[in-house]
């Protein structure tokens, strides 16, 4: 036998052996995989510009975008499991942004994990843990979270006593070193730029009742929230605007970007609570209720200028130097009634504004990344993009409710055709916060925050916000919704365009009236 040929049988038989300990090994560890996703492709016709007193700034009112997403749960066993979620984020048509990929070529750096992360089960114990990039929402009834529901790093543990109670902790870090340091004032990268967040909550459910009260301490370094020149940055991400929610910001001014000056605290407090209720027990009525308290401790102060006296150009402006504490709450409730053909409803909220002296903070409630859900065009509701939801790709929000109050009238759910249903909604939106923040504004209001976690109402302010969602099923896997929606512009010029008028400028030249429209239709297939 030639040295070429033993060598070949040596290799072969390597290769067997090697294919034998794979086999056993696979039949020892055997993984199932399961995928699941989502395709969207949206068509938008629509302006949501209420609140543009430039005048100028027009976005185009066509859009067209799809967005997919693909899930891959590697699971070993009931006590062991994988989890990666990928996501081709918005895609513009025609964008030719690297990061959106939506031009000709459609060549684009837009894929990204959203969730990345394990679950296992403590052995010989009822303990269930997950660990990694994962989707976190606070416990909530009656119009979604308004204080924190997106995707964040984290560690939740639960443990399940009984049938009725058990309890979850977690600790979730939304932001940790994105600080540079600078010459003139800390050159120390990494320094003090950690937002940590950890809570408890406790899952109680009886027969047709169920209540889970929690409680959630924050620790925010004092540079987490400062870019490489040492201004106070807008933490921007696709889950939350974590600057302007959490401290006090002034309406139109965009939050405190500039003149920001710390205390020689390292940290700053956070203290959030929650008591969601939920009574099923009277069917076909469904009672929802739910109450929300939020906290954070100023990191110092900001200049504002009161423009009450303030000429063209400035003259006579004066200083205000204001606390960057904020501190509020919010209730909120449901009632429906479930009927064959609809479930018909009232809701509404209430929550604490600004009082006016920017000395003593805010009064807003602050928020993580709120997810409120009672609309559909200025609320979430499923139309908001960057949540969740898979009506569309467009209007994205962070409602919180936060200085606002409203009541409304729903019917959802409404079939009247076989594979054909719809949801109507009327809001009215009013404002709590005080007229006398007007004077610090930069901006006309109308909802000049609107990006952040919801409309800048005062008192003398309202909109009007009219829904009609509709979903055909086309397949079982395929949808096609159409939404259309409305806001009446009931913003009081009295309070807003006086204001301006007394700085030098013409009546109305920095007021808006304008409306809000959509009409959007989206192609949703899901496996």
């Amino acid at each position: 036998m030639t040295l070429f040929n033993r060598l070949k049988r040596n290799c072969m038989v390597l290769l067997l052996a090697a294919g034998m300990l794979a086999g056993g090994v696979s039949a020892a560890h055997a993984i199932d995989f399961k995928a699941q996703g989502e395709w969207i492709v949206s068509f938008g016709l629509g302006d949501a510009n209420f609140n543009d007193t430039s005048r100028t700034q027009k976005d185009d009112m066509f859009s067209a975008a799809q967005r997919i997403r693909l899930q891959l749960d590697a699971v070993a066993s009931e006590s062991l499991s994988g989890t990666v979620f990928f996501e081709i984020g918005q895609q513009d048509w025609g964008n030719n942004t690297d990061s959106v990929g939506g031009a000709l070529g459609a060549d684009g750096v837009i894929v990204k994990v959203k969730n990345a992360y394990i679950d296992w089960l403590v052995p010989e114990t009822d303990l269930r843990v997950r660990m990694g990039l994962q989707a976190l929402a606070l416990p909530n009834a009656a119009g979604g979270s308004a204080i924190m529901d997106g995707d964040v790093a984290a560690v939740t543990m639960n443990y399940k006593f009984t049938d009725n109670a058990s309890l979850t902790a977690f600790w979730m870090r939304p932001a940790n070193d994105n600080y540079q340091g600078q010459n003139a004032r800390d050159s120390r990268v990494h320094y003090l730029d950690n937002i940590d967040f950890f809570g408890l909550t406790v899952p109680l459910s009886f027969d047709g009742f169920e209540i889970t009260p929690w409680a959630m301490y924050g620790m925010i370094g004092r540079n987490a929230l400062d870019d490489t020149n040492g201004w106070n940055q807008n933490f921007n991400a696709s889950d939350g605007d974590m600057l302007n929610t959490l401290y006090a910001y002034l309406p139109g001014q965009g939050g405190f970007y500039r003149g920001f000056r710390k205390r020689d605290r390292a940290y700053a407090d956070a203290w959030f609570f929650g008591l969601p209720i939920a009574v099923t027990a009277l069917d076909p009525i469904n009672i929802e209720f739910d109450v929300n308290y939020g906290y954070v401790s100023g990191l110092g102060s900001v200049n504002a200028i009161n423009y009450k006296n303030w000429a063209r150009f400035g003259q006579n402006a004066s200083v205000v130097r204001a606390d960057t504490k904020r501190e509020g709450w919010l209730i909120k409730a449901l009632v429906e009634y479930k009927m064959d053909w609809g479930v018909p409803g009232l809701f509404g909220w209430y929550s604490s504004g600004d009082d006016g002296d920017i000395k003593n903070g805010s009064e807003r409630m602050p928020s993580i990344s709120g997810s409120g859900n009672f609309t559909s065009f200025m609320g979430s509701a499923g139309t908001d993009f960057w949540a969740d939801g898979t009506r569309g790709l467009f209007w994205e929000n962070n409602m919180t409710y936060a200085g606002t109050w409203g009541v409304g009238l729903q019917i959802r759910d409404m079939t009247f055709l076989e594979d054909l249903s719809h949801t109507f909604r009327i809001a009215y939106w009013g404002g709590t916060n005080s007229t006398d923040m007007v004077k610090y504004s930069g901006y006309s209001g109308a909802g000049s925050e609107v990006t952040f976690d919801g409309p800048y109402l005062t008192t003398n302010d309202g909109l009007l916000e009219f829904n009609l969602d509709n979903v055909y099923q086309v397949y079982e896997n395929l949808a096609v919704n159409l939404d259309l929606g409305y806001i009446v512009n009931m913003m009081d010029r009295g309070t807003w365009a006086r204001s301006w008028t007394k700085r030098g400028y013409a009546d109305g030249e920095h007021f808006s009236s304008q409306d809000a429209w959509k009409a959007q239709v989206s192609f949703v297939y899901s496996f």
